[in-house]
């Protein structure tokens, strides 16, 4: 094993919990030779849902309307609430793998330490593609929407000061990303709630009372197809991504067992939920939607038919805060994900697996993805970025749900403590789901992700001596 990662300082000093409370928190001390470094646990169940929040954002629905509005021929609502469907199962399997192995690493973790570490590679080489692209798509689309408010904003510049200011703010270490977050989250409430409100009095003022309650976002007998829906669900799925950010940050929670179950369900269920209302006002509002002046931003203009330029620029604003908050999580997600990888050797240790020595975060890693997001926002479209999120997303989605099976049901440490319907049922629903999704991609995702895994399985090779040698797991059981 290579020498240790240069890790914490032996000092004490103060700090300050997410929530603003002034405490002092003892630094784990450097670590002796051999020992595997570990992560300090600082947040709370509340740090977890809002960063789980964030990470999804609560406009991610608006994200994705335009497009999803389009693809299924005006029933966007539906494909938010099937993508639920499939989310909530797998949300339950992230969240049980992660209370029986709460280390960072997520889905490379999880499907290593469920079933086999060649196959968590697999999942965690999947994931990682979707976890470089999530702060790339934030880059585009927050530039994208920042071109509504400042028209006169040049593409290339709005995309470094996305990338640039996610990589800063991260930099400084996991604690200002948790208050960056209560400050966006509070602001996105408001708009969304302004437009829930605004919204609501333009339908009745209308259509009534009676125009709140309508069936045609749901079905629409001229347009509806179960095949065009399919396909859009597919690509409206992107709404639940960033929701296993949260499992990410096992080593950071505090009751890990506990509270990363709670909040990968409790945030799963509110997008769907909050995220389904958004898009059914959104419908009703404007139900044409061939008629959008702008199908990537289309929620925008919606919101400015109801409340006028005030609301309009606002809800760019919140876009473009809305992926900010999205790109500060992923990037931190994905940097803990390459950490985790790295910590094992899989991927260069000395690269990967370094901390600062001060702030306790993969700085080489942040940097890095930093980096490649503003170079990729000038090369990549909106649209493959979002397909190539959801090939990689999902594999490592089927791989967790499998896990579960694996480790629960055919393998368990307890035989006599089975449940059918835990260990079974809802990760193997879990797993359809997430496998029709995925099939429902276009050609040029599945072709551009196909050769992601060629790369992937050419490292595994090469680290692994043909596969002669296997890919040695920490032992993290005492990571509490």
């Amino acid at each position: 094993m290579d020498s240790p990662v240069e890790g914490n300082e032996k000092s004490q000093q103060p700090q300050h919990n997410p929530a603003g409370t002034a405490r002092g928190v003892e630094h784990e001390p450097a670590p002796r030779n051999g020992e595997v470094q570990k992560l300090r646990r600082v947040l709370s169940l509340r740090d977890l849902i809002f960063y789980g929040i964030i990470a999804v954002t609560p406009s991610a629905p608006a994200t994705v309307f335009g497009l999803a509005e389009t693809k299924s021929h005006g029933h966007a609502v539906v494909t938010i609430l099937a993508a639920m469907a499939a989310m909530v199962p797998t949300a339950i399997s992230y969240g049980r793998m992660a209370a029986e192995y709460p280390s960072a690493g997520s889905a490379y973790a999880y499907v290593s330490r469920g079933i086999h570490p060649y196959l968590g590679f697999f999942a965690g080489w999947a994931m990682l593609l979707d976890y470089i692209f999530i702060p790339l798509f934030c880059v585009i689309y927050g530039t994208l929407s920042l071109e509504r408010a400042l028209p006169w904003m040049p593409f290339p510049a709005g995309a470094l000061l996305f990338a640039g200011g996610i990589t800063i703010l991260n930099l400084r270490g996991i604690r200002y990303t948790a208050r960056a977050n209560d400050v966006m989250l509070l602001f996105m409430f408001g708009v969304l709630v302004s437009f829930i409100a605004l919204a609501t009095k333009y339908i009745v003022a209308r259509d009534g009372m009676g125009g709140l309650f309508s069936i045609q976002p749901l079905y629409s007998r001229a347009t509806f197809s179960m095949r065009d829906i399919a396909s859009a669900t597919s690509f409206a799925a992107l709404t639940y991504l960033g929701f296993d950010a949260v499992t990410t940050l096992a080593e950071d929670v505090k009751n890990p067992r506990r509270n990363v179950l709670l909040a990968t369900v409790v945030v799963c269920m509110f997008t769907g939920i909050f995220g389904g209302l958004l898009v059914y006002l959104a419908h009703l509002v404007w139900p044409s939607y061939t008629t959008y002046a702008n199908v990537e931003t289309a929620f925008i203009d919606v919101t400015g038919r109801v409340g006028g330029r005030g609301l309009f620029q606002a809800m760019a604003t919140l876009l473009v805060v809305a992926n900010i908050g999205a790109g500060l999580t992923s990037q931190v997600g994905a940097a803990r994900l390459l950490f985790g990888m790295g910590r094992e050797g899989v991927i260069p240790r000395r690269v990967f697996a370094r901390l600062h020595p001060v702030r306790n975060t993969p700085w080489i890693n942040i940097l890095l993805l930093g980096i490649l997001a503003f170079v990729g926002a000038q090369v990549m479209s909106y649209e493959l970025t979002a397909e190539l999120l959801n090939f990689g997303a999902f594999l490592g989605f089927m791989g967790v749900n499998a896990a579960v099976i694996w480790r629960s049901w055919f393998r368990p440490i307890h035989p006599r403590a089975r449940n059918f319907l835990l260990d079974l049922v809802v990760p193997a629903l879990g797993f359809l789901f997430c496998a029709v999704i995925w099939m429902g991609l276009n050609l040029a995702a599945k072709v551009a992700g196909s050769v992601w895994l060629l790369v992937g399985f050419g490292v595994l090779a090469a680290h692994t001596r043909q596969f002669r040698k296997p890919v040695v797991m920490s032992d993290l059981s005492t990571c509490e």
